[in-house]
């Protein structure tokens, strides 16, 4: 077999030092590039996978934080224009507070003032009605003790009855009481007449500062011997005309306004 040359322009010949190696022709060629360049980046080389990973990372970093910034910013302005818009609401809450705080201690300064006026008054007028009643009881109670002790005797104490009846009495009306029992005394002592009186009805028709007028309705009893101590039954009222002596109600007029004799005729 006679050896055969191989073609220089032939690349497809074996190599004699290598393995032989098949190359892409024409279109073949370019596709090769095209893989080349489009070789993924967990298939490129580590050093550059790093660099690639490293330069995304950082890139993330500085959006991440350029966002971070953003909403930061975005978020400070917000809290800026909620403080003012809180500062100019608390300014406002506290001056409506200041006002009504105003008007209400205004308000309870006016019904307190208002009380305590209505309080003196009332306590005034209950003052003074107290004092007006006081006044009529005293002038009550002396008139009846004052009828009872001129109306009631025995023949044993006719004799003392003027100077009894003294502390109930005022001067003139002291003295015409007293000519009045001068005259009576010695008949009533003859006759022994026991005269008793009963109060059975008081009234004070008027107090004007140290004068009152009192009302004194009484039954009256005499018994004597003479009359076989049938009894005299008379129903008697009296206007007292009296005055304030210092701390005593003195009586300076009594006049008869009612009488009925209720004796029983034999």
């Amino acid at each position: 077999m006679e050896d055969q040359q191989s073609d220089p322009d032939d690349v497809t010949a074996a190599r004699p030092d290598g393995p032989s190696t098949t190359l892409p022709t024409g279109g073949d060629v370019n596709a090769l590039g095209n893989r080349r360049r489009r070789r993924p980046l967990d298939e490129a080389p580590r050093g550059k996978r790093q660099r690639r990973s490293r330069a995304t990372t950082a890139a993330t970093s500085v959006a991440d934080h350029a966002d971070d910034v953003g909403e930061e910013t975005v978020a400070g302005t917000d809290s800026v224009a909620a403080a003012i818009i809180d500062g100019g609401e608390t300014d406002s809450a506290a001056k409506r507070f200041h006002r009504w705080h105003t008007i209400l201690v205004a308000a309870a300064a006016a019904i307190f003032v208002a009380s305590v006026t209505f309080a003196g008054a009332s306590l005034h007028t209950y003052l003074a009605d107290r004092a007006a009643a006081s006044t009529r009881t005293e002038v009550a109670r002396t008139a009846v003790a004052a009828v009872t002790t001129l109306w009631t005797y025995t023949p044993e104490t006719i004799d003392t009855l003027a100077d009894r009846a003294t502390q109930y009495l005022s001067g003139d009306f002291n003295a015409e009481y007293r000519r009045f029992l001068d005259a009576a005394a010695a008949p009533n002592k003859q006759a022994q007449v026991t005269d008793s009186t009963e109060v059975v009805g008081v009234g004070v028709e008027s107090v004007n500062g140290p004068d009152a007028v009192a009302i004194v309705f009484t039954n009256t009893t005499a018994t004597s011997p003479l009359t076989k101590n049938v009894p005299s039954l008379k129903y008697v009222g009296y206007r007292l005309a009296m005055h304030l002596d210092g701390s005593r109600w003195l009586v300076t007029r009594m006049t008869t306004v009612s009488f009925t004799d209720l004796t029983p005729q034999l």
